[in-house]
């Protein structure tokens, strides 16, 4: 049998990159070890949060899935910081574990370009440097034009709990055994990385009393711009916040030499999140804090699972146990599921091109956690965009790279190709430079048009699009057109606001720039009515009109720096004075712009001026 595309792995890379790809209309295979496990969530309930939220929107404003699929299944959800500036303002929603993976595999279900098939991929089929196809472990061979890699922790998995090591998945499943093995023979370099879950404690066993409950939003919340409510907003699951306490900390010292990254185990080569450490982590690392912060967590309505957020561990279950009931309110904690770490295999994400594409292997791509990301957004993100570029190489186009001041996307896969990753990585709003321009308001204005470029953006979404951009600039003329003079009532109405009353005229939008006048204030004098999202949209673009601009030059610096290319067969041995690290780290990379070759560790400033000058001279005057 023979497919264009096939999609290894079922997971949220995996399922992002075979609807993209099927969805644009490419034959595509998704193969998976568990059709159950589809679309799972291993680890946290949850999707979204700090930056990670605003990859969502991303996501969805693309054409992706996880928006939607979100959506649908959320048990809470709630805007982070919502009272910060916008740059930092992020949706997060609890998702329910069992309606979640449901959804999604109804949706690839519905594909009529997408096979699933059960299976373990343990080699490859290679010719000449390129892809044709994959090789089971039962030794069936499946041939395809191009092949998406995205194993997830499957990857030679070992489950790690105290002294014990298990070869399986996060499930007890198979894990390849095999797969890294194959591609570190054909030129890959393989790390060894690892993360960790918490345990999981029966609901019914812990005295909430004992806790501050978190509640979401009350107000209507999505992350889809399509703006579909599943919810009621009445009957939203709450989360409880609790903290360690002293005798937390003095169990988990007294016992660091049973935990299986402090002792357990002598031979762990995996490196662990530098920002989502184990419980062990935190109290080694951060010994001056009496205490640590904990969520409780509902996974399902269907069950009565909760997840101790914060608390992720590979001590013993003995010791666990302990650990746990020293926490307030779970005193008497009934543990359904106890911690562990997991260890597995990833390449070296500066093995890739900007497109996801390998570049030791013709159109072989990766994405998700073998790239050496943790988060099930970032995997969903790295998917959905080697999915696209998967389509546009098969039909021969140019490949979608977004810019860093397009997207947190852009930054993500920049970061990966350019820098690449010791531990997991994790976005953060600190990576990216104009995250001012890449906020959760505008994610659509941003991407929006390359989603409906590729084709995943249906003509009917993209005019309703058309239109909310049309309001946007309708609103703006509005404000900039109407004028307020000093009346009584105009007075009256600022002083009911704190805000200094007129001696002149003032535009709304002028008004508008006043830190304590918000534009819901001003919507009797619009002679139009316009939805929430257009009103936000307009009022964090005047309010923030200045810096907005600044962070726009600085933005287009770099972006003229990213549009200077670098030749293909540039010989950096030829450049004199080039400093011998920077030689080295650009022969590595292979970066095919100065603005990328100047975030290369280790490349300075007048390294980058000595590769200006040496292309201007050598190729531009060539070709005079």
């Amino acid at each position: 049998m023979k497919y264009e595309i096939i999609v290894v792995g079922g997971g949220h890379a995996g399922c992002e990159a075979a609807l993209s790809t099927s969805r644009i209309g490419h034959k595509t295979l998704l193969i998976t070890g568990n059709i159950k496990n589809i679309a799972d969530m291993p680890c946290n309930p949850s999707i979204g949060g700090s930056a990670k939220g605003i990859v969502v929107r991303e996501i969805d404003a693309l054409g992706g899935e996880m928006g939607r699929n979100a959506d649908k299944s959320l048990l809470q959800i709630k805007m982070l910081n919502s009272a910060k500036g916008p740059a930092v303002r992020s949706l997060r929603a609890q998702a329910d574990k069992i309606t979640y993976p449901k959804e999604m595999l109804k949706t690839l279900k519905n594909e009529s370009n997408l096979t699933i098939k059960e299976g373990i991929v343990e080699d490859l089929i290679i010719e000449n440097k390129t892809i044709k196809g994959i090789i089971l472990d039962n030794k069936e061979k499946i041939y395809s034009d191009i092949v998406i890699l995205t194993t997830g922790t499957y990857l030679k998995a070992d489950i790690l709990i105290g002294d014990t090591r298990r070869r399986e998945g996060p499930h007890g499943e198979k894990p390849s055994n095999h797969l890294s093995d194959k591609l570190k023979e054909n030129g890959f370099t393989i790390k060894r990385l690892k993360t960790g879950t918490p345990q999981r404690i029966d609901k019914n066993t812990i005295d909430f009393s004992q806790s501050s409950k978190e509640t979401g939003d009350q107000k209507y919340l999505s992350f889809s711009f399509d703006n579909k409510y599943y919810y009621d907003i009445d009957k939203q699951v709450p989360c409880h916040l609790i903290y360690t306490t002293k005798e937390t900390h003095q169990i988990i010292k007294e016992n660091l030499n049973k935990s299986s990254m402090y002792g357990g185990l002598n031979d762990i080569k995996g490196v662990g999140p530098r920002y989502c450490p184990s419980i062990e982590d935190k109290i080694v690392r951060f010994s001056d804090k009496e205490r640590h912060q904990l969520f409780l967590e509902p996974e399902s309505i269907y069950y009565d699972d909760v997840y101790i957020q914060g608390f992720s561990t590979s001590m013993p279950p003995h010791i666990q146990d302990q650990m746990v009931h020293s926490l307030p309110g779970l005193e008497n904690a009934k543990i359904l599921k106890y911690g562990y770490a997991i260890e597995y295999d990833a390449i070296d994400s500066k093995q890739l091109n900007q497109s996801l594409e390998t570049k030791i292997i013709t159109n072989l791509f990766t994405a998700g956690q073998i790239n050496g990301t943790s988060g099930y957004e970032e995997a969903a993100a790295q998917g959905l965009i080697a999915g696209i570029n998967a389509s546009l190489k098969l039909e021969k186009k140019e490949p979608l790279i977004l810019k860093r001041s397009e997207a947190y996307i852009g930054v993500l896969i920049d970061d990966l190709v350019t820098k690449g990753v010791i531990d997991p990585y994790r976005l953060l709003t600190s990576r990216a430079e104009y995250r001012l321009l890449l906020r959760t308001d505008n994610a659509d204005t941003r991407l929006t048009q390359y989603g409906y470029q590729v084709g995943l953006i249906k003509k009917e979404r993209y005019n309703s699009f058309k239109n909310k951009l049309l309001s946007i600039n309708n609103l703006k003329q509005e404000l900039d057109n109407i004028k307020l003079t000093p009346s009584k009532e105009t007075n009256n109405f600022l002083t009911k606001y704190n805000s200094t009353p007129l001696k002149d005229g003032i535009t709304l939008s002028n008004l508008l720039k006043r830190p304590e006048i918000k534009i819901e204030y001003l919507k009797s004098y619009l002679n139009n009515n316009y939805t929430d999202e257009v009103l936000e949209s307009v009022e964090i673009s005047i309010k923030y009109d200045g810096y907005i601009t600044k962070a726009l030059k600085e933005a287009n610096k770099m972006n003229n720096l990213d549009n200077k290319k670098i030749p293909n067969d540039i010989n950096y041995d030829k450049i004199h004075n080039l400093a011998s690290e920077a030689k080295q780290k650009l022969k590595e990379i292979k970066p095919t712009s100065i603005g990328q070759a100047s975030r290369i560790s280790g490349v300075n400033p007048v390294d980058i001026s000595l590769i200006m000058v040496y292309i201007k001279k050598e190729y531009f005057n060539e070709q005079k």
